[in-house]
């Protein structure tokens, strides 16, 4: 039985058999939010506390007047659509569709009726998620946090601290085909403009990432580039040990993995992003409707150097990097 399965039956039983009735019919009170994601919900403590203070700031406190029900894809996007069907079917009040495409798209094709709020990395018009950016109409508005944008400005900063660099080996992941595409877009011009090659991997498992740094034995690059996917994010510690272990410097779209040890990231506070999605997600239980809220353009950046990475590799950190950083860790 797989662990969201199991979760689920868990939730199930304690509803059916532990609660007092008076518990019940005040759950039911409530509005349900439909909480949709792809990753595994033990990696995104951060985030979640960033979407539940949104609902915070709209009056909202989860178990007291808001209930939320979590769907987690545990890094399989192909049970998405599935867990998108199911949150429809239950006639949630809202959908809170985070972690990128391919989960809006899920949610979207599930429901043409139920308020959805997503975030994306890319352009929600292009995606078909909404009509344009101030007015969405239909059902869908959310946040855009650009993270598709800043792939050419990282890749770039990659260059900076690697500028002899030839060869960079660049990490996608399949099943996130629409944002594989975006990244390969983006940065193969900029690659061409500064001379390097590129050898690209396709990797959406635990046991892929480990194959295609295996592979760096006999074919090893100069350094890595990898795609802004949640996925990622949520291998943070593995790619951040294996980048180390064969001493490759090594760009990424998510600060914690920086933190767990890579070289550096580039990206959007998402964080920030999901509290802003906790915030639409209240603004819709008081009434509002998706048409009317514009969809949020992510603003905030962040870039953060690993310096004691950095040492290990024997990079010196070009002064204007470190005075631009947002944060260096020592």
């Amino acid at each position: 039985m797989r662990r969201r399965e199991f979760i689920t039956l868990l939730g199930g039983a304690t509803s059916a058999h532990a609660w007092p009735l008076a518990a019940q019919a005040q759950t039911q009170e409530m509005p349900t939010i439909g909480f949709l994601n792809p990753s595994v919900g033990d990696t995104l403590a951060d985030r979640l506390r960033g979407f539940r203070q949104g609902l915070g700031q709209t009056g909202f406190v989860e178990g007291e007047n808001v209930a939320i029900v979590y769907r987690w894809a545990d890094n399989q996007d192909e049970h998405l659509s599935e867990l998108a069907r199911e949150l429809a079917g239950r006639r949630v009040a809202v959908i809170a569709a985070t972690g990128g495409t391919n989960a809006a798209l899920a949610a979207k094709a599930a429901t043409t009726t139920i308020p959805i709020i997503f975030s994306v990395p890319g352009d929600p018009v292009k995606l078909g998620l909404v009509s344009s950016i101030a007015r969405p109409n239909g059902n869908l508005t959310g946040v855009n946090f650009l993270s598709n944008e800043l792939t050419t400005k990282r890749f770039e900063l990659l260059h900076e601290l690697t500028p002899t660099a030839t060869h960079f080996a660049v990490f996608i992941d399949p099943s996130n085909a629409v944002n594989a595409e975006s990244i390969l877009k983006e940065i193969k011009p900029v690659a061409e403009k500064l001379g390097v090659q590129l050898r690209v991997f396709n990797v959406g498992t635990s046991d892929e990432i480990n194959a295609a740094f295996a592979s760096f034995e006999h074919d090893r690059p100069d350094a890595l580039f990898v795609g802004n996917d949640q996925f990622f994010g949520s291998r943070r510690v593995q790619l951040a040990n294996l980048a180390s272990y064969h001493r490759l410097p090594a760009a990424f779209s998510a600060d914690q993995i920086a933190e767990a040890g890579g070289l550096m990231s580039y990206s959007t506070d998402i964080t920030e992003a999901w509290r802003q999605v906790g915030e639409y997600a209240g603004r819709i239980l008081k009434g509002a409707k998706p048409a009317d809220l514009p969809v949020v353009q992510m603003n905030k950046f962040k870039f953060v150097i690993n310096r004691q990475t950095a040492r290990m590799l024997g990079i010196t950190v070009p002064q204007p990097l470190l005075v631009a950083a947002d944060e260096v860790i020592e």
